[in-house]
């Protein structure tokens, strides 16, 4: 068996084709345009290219895009200061802080100081219970576009088994939410997880979110199962160095029925739902119906 890869570039390109007709449409019948605001702190460089990235990719779907780049001796109250102007700001739709901070900064607070309804990075501990119990809220990015893509592969994921490996608030916890949303039956396994492979080997989806190279091997996956692996590591191989996931993709993708690549998977989908996610607090903070097939 050779799996079907998941092809994550022409995915997001899709998604990002249509946020660009949702803001034409709110222009045109509304003369609402979404604003993102993204805020960097410090100099991180890995931040800078996401950041710059984000914001062409935010302009290019039509969308306003505020850039706020602080120095790392930025005080708290000085960020908070900033968060508070842009809840405000009725031209603000969305507001990303990069992650990660300088030291001196209390990550939990900075996030819990952004409207829940603007928190489109889905981490407000509002958005989280929202999500736990349920309801509508924002959700984050990269599991939302997990989702996405097993809709598309599979239609209906009711009854199915899902594994997904990695307990953190980011992924793990809210993949595990969103499966379940979409009534399957799913298994957050980790480190000390009692007998990992032959959980994995249960799962008719193994969503890999753990952040260590290539630990998933090929004889884990069930036969035809759908791997999502969300893990990007940077490795040596050969003198030269690699980006590779979570997941042996060689091995797994002999066995898999479906595997998404890295690079080229699951990381294009994750600014694209940023987009989405913004357009969609857009349309709920003007009483406007959300954009179908955007949105968890």
């Amino acid at each position: 068996m050779t799996a079907q890869i998941i092809d994550g570039k022409a995915f997001a390109a899709r998604i990002r084709g249509e946020v660009a007709t949702h803001v034409a449409r709110l222009q045109a019948d509304h003369g609402i345009t979404p604003g993102l605001a993204v805020v960097l702190v410090g100099e991180d460089p890995a931040s800078q290219v996401y950041v710059r990235s984000k914001g062409k990719q935010t302009v290019e779907a039509g969308m306003n895009s505020f850039e706020h780049k602080l120095l790392p001796s930025t005080s708290e109250e000085a960020l908070l200061e900033l968060i508070a102007r842009l809840n405000a700001d009725p031209a603000v739709h969305g507001i990303l802080v990069q992650l990660p901070l300088p030291g001196h900064l209390n990550e939990d607070l900075i996030i819990n100081a952004i409207d829940p309804a603007k928190d489109v990075d889905g981490f407000h501990i509002s958005n989280v219970g929202l999500l736990g119990t349920g309801q509508k809220s924002m959700v984050p990015c990269t599991p939302l576009g997990c989702l996405m893509m097993l809709r598309d592969l599979h239609g209906s994921l009711s009854g199915m088994d899902a594994v997904v490996i990695g307990r953190s608030n980011i992924v793990g916890k809210p993949m595990a939410q969103l499966l379940l949303g979409d009534s399957c039956t799913v298994t957050i396994a980790h480190s000390r997880t009692k007998d990992l492979p032959e959980a994995v080997r249960r799962a008719d989806i193994v969503v890999a979110a753990v952040g260590r190279p290539e630990m998933v091997p090929g004889d884990w996956i069930k036969p035809g199962a759908t791997v999502i692996d969300v893990g990007i590591n940077r490795i040596e191989r050969d003198g030269k160095t690699k980006l590779v996931g979570d997941c042996d993709y060689d091995s797994c993708a002999a066995v898999a029925g479906a595997i998404t690549p890295v690079p080229g998977g699951v990381g294009p989908m994750t600014i694209a739902c940023l987009l989405a996610n913004t357009v969609t607090a857009c349309c709920r903070a003007h009483g406007l119906p959300e954009p179908e097939g955007l949105t968890a």
